[in-house]
Parts: structure tokens; C-alpha cells; sequence
């Protein structure tokens, strides 16, 4: 086996490990699957959380986390898929910031170590065992790494700066006087 022959397999691993766990997410959000509460559930506690409207969070999360993992899996269209998961994780590790790193303490470590390893896929390509690879990489072109990173970046900046706002007003308003009057 050459060293290229091993990065493949390794990609492939890769691919089929991250994105299964993704798909597996997604599926949770949104048909209740493998445990999960299915949009309904998952619409309620993004609202609680600050993503609004709470359903369409969901949806949307659910969407990026399951689309995206299964096309990372399959490594079609890689670089729309890792940015879609990349940016799904991102909002995730958001709502966990505030716990810290370690995912012990509900902090970000398990979002962040999927959102990297999605974008890693994303910049890197899916390998030649893999459908983008089998098409002729129609859907893996280089300018779309950058379009894709680029779009989903900004597009979760917004949505993650619309929550922190919702979070930081919600804060304000349960504050305790500080003074009696």
C-alpha cells in the first residue's frame, strides 16, 4: 500500500466516523431518533437557549448536522457538507461556551472536535474512495472550499451574534436591583 493509498483510507475513515456521528445528530433533532426529541423537543430547548425561532433552529440544525454528515460519509460534495456540520457545531459550542472546555462540565470540547474535523474534511477533500471522487469531483472544486467555508461562516456569525444579543437581554432583564429603592 503507498502512502497515498493510506491517506485515502484514512479520509475514508475519517469521513465515515464523523459524519456518522453528525447524521446521528441530525437524526435526533429531527425525527427523534436514537433517543433524541425530534423537532418538537429540540424547537423547545433551542428557544430556550436563545436560537429563535425555536423550531426552525432545530430544523435547520438538524438539517446541517444529518445532511451534512451523510454527505461527508459518503464524500459527496465535501466542501458544502463540512462547512454545513462546521457551522452546525459552531452553534452548538456556543451554547456551551460558558461551561468551559471539557464536555464534562458541558462545555464546547465535543462540538468543537466535530466542527474541525468537518471543516478539516471540507478543506482537505474526501480521497479518492469516495463519491465526489467517483463523479469526477463535480461538487469538489477548489473554489468551492472558500465559497462554502465563506457563506456558512458568515451566515453563523449572524445567526450566534443573534442569540448572544437574545441571551445578553434576557440576562439583563432577570438581574436583581442592586440598589433598594
Amino acid at each position: 500500500m503507498t502512502c497515498y493509498d493510506r491517506r485515502d483510507l484514512g479520509l475514508l475513515l475519517l469521513r465515515l466516523g464523523t459524519g456518522g456521528v453528525l447524521a446521528a445528530h441530525g437524526a435526533q433533532k429531527l425525527f427523534g431518533w436514537f433517543g433524541g426529541h425530534g423537532l418538537e423537543g429540540t424547537g423547545q430547548f433551542m428557544e430556550s437557549v436563545g436560537y429563535a425561532p425555536g423550531k426552525a433552529s432545530a430544523t435547520a440544525a438538524g438539517l446541517a448536522e444529518a445532511g451534512g454528515g451523510t454527505l461527508l460519509a459518503l464524500g459527496l460534495a465535501t466542501p458544502a457538507a463540512g462547512a454545513a456540520a462546521a457551522g452546525a457545531m459552531a452553534g452548538a459550542a456556543a451554547v456551551h461556551m460558558p461551561n468551559g472546555f471539557f464536555a464534562q462540565e458541558g462545555g464546547y470540547e465535543y462540538a468543537a472536535s466535530l466542527g474541525l474535523a468537518a471543516a478539516g474534511l471540507a478543506v482537505t477533500g474526501p480521497g479518492r474512495l469516495s463519491l465526489d471522487h467517483a463523479m469526477g469531483h463535480v461538487f469538489d472544486r477548489g473554489w468551492m472550499v472558500p465559497a462554502a467555508l465563506g457563506v456558512v461562516a458568515a451566515g453563523t456569525a449572524l445567526v450566534v451574534g443573534a442569540r448572544t444579543r437574545r441571551v445578553r437581554r434576557k440576562a439583563e432583564g432577570e438581574q436583581e436591583a442592586l440598589f433598594e429603592e
